[in-house]
């Protein structure tokens, strides 16, 4: 199959591709398709698990990136979605 050409804002279009393919979100799939491969696993923040946030800290965090249905959520819930968003 043919690989489709994404324009210039995703720098690895097979990659791309193949996460949507997955059913991966667009915005997902370009942020990692985005990602060198060389900085990929060594980056991140100090922050905290999701475990030791308090649920109104997790519910303010999923407001931020738009996860519907926040105030509805178990602590657990809204951990599995921020991390699968």
């Amino acid at each position: 199959m043919a690989q489709k050409d994404h324009g210039p804002s995703i720098k690895d279009d097979e990659q791309y591709e193949r996460l949507r393919e997955q059913g991966e979100s667009k915005e997902k799939a370009a942020r990692i398709a985005n990602t060198e491969r060389s900085t990929a696993g060594k980056r991140g923040g100090t922050a905290d698990a999701y475990e030791e946030w308090s649920v109104d800290e997790l519910r303010d965090r999923a407001a931020e990136i738009g996860i519907e249905g926040r105030s509805d959520m178990t602590k657990d819930e809204l951990i599995d979605a921020l991390r699968n968003h």
